[in-house]
């Protein structure tokens, strides 16, 4: 006896996002990297400074030094590929993540606020993240790493989009 599984194609609502994040979220996250993981090796050197620097301490340093470079190196470029967004007359799409992708649908009826967020960072490097709450126990819709004034663009286009709605965003 064989099962033959045929696949579905998906509904049109569980599509790959159109738009990706801005290319500046790539320099941004390598050098928040960078800098995390040069802190980690710092205070394993002075750690090892202060207790008598031994060859198993320096192997430490080493590899915690190789771990900080190729996280640094992957995980940026990996998030880039991954990280995508949408805005429709029905619903706001994202995904998001590295090792674990999220991927959320909020219906435009649904959003109750909007707001943008940028850190000291990321205003360095003309980014800002964009924020979609609605009444979902999933918590708000974020969108990460996009150029600042694209989020300014997409505040606008969705609270716009969001007093046209006939829903009552609960």
């Amino acid at each position: 006896m064989t099962t033959e599984r045929t696949v579905q194609p998906m509904p049109p609502g569980l599509r790959v996002p159109a738009n990706r994040i801005s290319r500046r979220a790539i320099s941004y996250w390598t050098a928040r990297a960078a800098l995390g993981g040069a802190f980690v090796v710092l205070v394993e050197a002075a750690i090892a400074v202060a207790g008598g620097f031994s060859a198993a301490m320096g192997y430490l340093i080493a590899c915690t030094f190789a771990a900080v470079a190729a996280h640094a190196v992957i995980m940026p470029r990996w998030r880039y590929r991954v990280h995508r967004w949408e805005v429709t007359d029905q619903a706001l799409y994202t995904r998001s993540g590295w090792f674990s992708v999220h991927w959320q649908i909020a219906p435009i009826s649904r959003i109750q606020t909007i707001d943008s967020h940028r850190s000291v960072g990321e205003r360095i490097f003309g980014l800002a993240n964009v924020t979609a709450t609605t009444a979902s126990a999933a918590g708000p819709v974020r969108i990460h790493g996009l150029d600042r004034e694209l989020a300014d663009m997409l505040l606008d286009q969705l609270a716009v989009a969001t007093g046209q709605s006939a829903g009552d965003a609960t």
